[in-house]
């Protein structure tokens, strides 16, 4: 049977992960105003020394204050096994961050016996932070924050992220230019910025492709938190293996999911 996970285990547990996030977040400015070399991993994705010491700085607090839980990090992967298990990209957005364009964060969540419970999300450069833990709400910087009350799609404002490998599903493409025309307007904001715009009502549907589930898990935290619904694509549930995202307004999830 799972630990009983309690509210006072998880507050404390957010205030872990708050400061984890800050430390990280102080590293990667830092790198971010001086410039760092970049690195091409066997994906070739971009990965720089800010990635790694600020992976490496969450893992010591959060190590030192749960050392039972387990780990899975972008750049230094899986360590420990545990019902308690934290997600961590250190600095999600590295191709903005190498490019001098301050949409990167800090993302750290944690899932207790497959189920996400706490999210915090620091974007250091851009000047955000927002964070939840299940049943506690949503927050920016210390305010609390809800989704829009949006519920029909002329109304809608809708931001894409990734959808380059939305064009090899034809069907799902011509669904996409559908409902691009329904709504009011269309942004692509990207990595946290969109999933931040949704929590706090100034955006309503999120439609992304091509994720990993370290990018996201903090932010469905959040979203869910602030009253919305986040989902992948095809309507289910995350776990280890998502790759898309469907979050929007309770209203609008279920008509965009009817049209994709």
């Amino acid at each position: 049977m799972p630990e009983t996970l309690d509210t006072t285990l998880l507050d404390r547990a957010l205030e872990v992960a708050r400061g984890a996030a800050s430390a990280a977040g102080e590293l990667i400015a830092r790198h971010y105003a001086r410039g760092v070399e970049v690195e091409l991993k066997p994906d070739a994705t971009p990965v720089t020394i800010a990635d790694r010491e600020a992976e490496d700085a969450i893992r010591h607090l959060i190590g030192r204050a749960f050392p039972d839980h387990a780990m899975l990090g972008e750049e230094r992967g899986r360590s420990g096994a545990s019902e308690f298990l934290w997600l961590v990209d250190p600095l999600d957005g590295t191709k903005s961050f190498v490019r001098g364009t301050p949409f990167f964060s800090t993302q750290i969540a944690l899932m207790h016996a497959g189920e996400l419970v706490l999210g915090v999300s620091h974007a250091p450069v851009y000047g955000e932070t927002m964070w939840a833990r299940r049943g506690g709400g949503a927050f920016l910087d210390g305010k609390r924050v809800r989704v829009a009350d949006t519920r029909g799609l002329k109304d809608a404002v809708l931001s894409l992220g990734n959808i380059k490998s939305l064009t090899a599903d034809a069907q799902r493409w011509i669904a996409l230019g559908a409902l691009i025309r329904e709504v009011n307007r269309v942004r692509g904001y990207g990595d946290f910025a969109h999933y931040h715009f949704l929590a706090r009502g100034a955006l309503d549907i999120v439609i992304e492709s091509d994720v990993n589930i370290l990018d996201v898990a903090a932010l469905a935290v959040i979203v869910r938190e602030a009253g919305g619904v986040f989902t992948d694509l095809q309507g289910g549930d995350l776990d280890l293996e998502t790759c898309s995202v469907l979050a929007a307004t309770p209203t609008l999830h279920a008509l965009v999911h009817e049209r994709m």
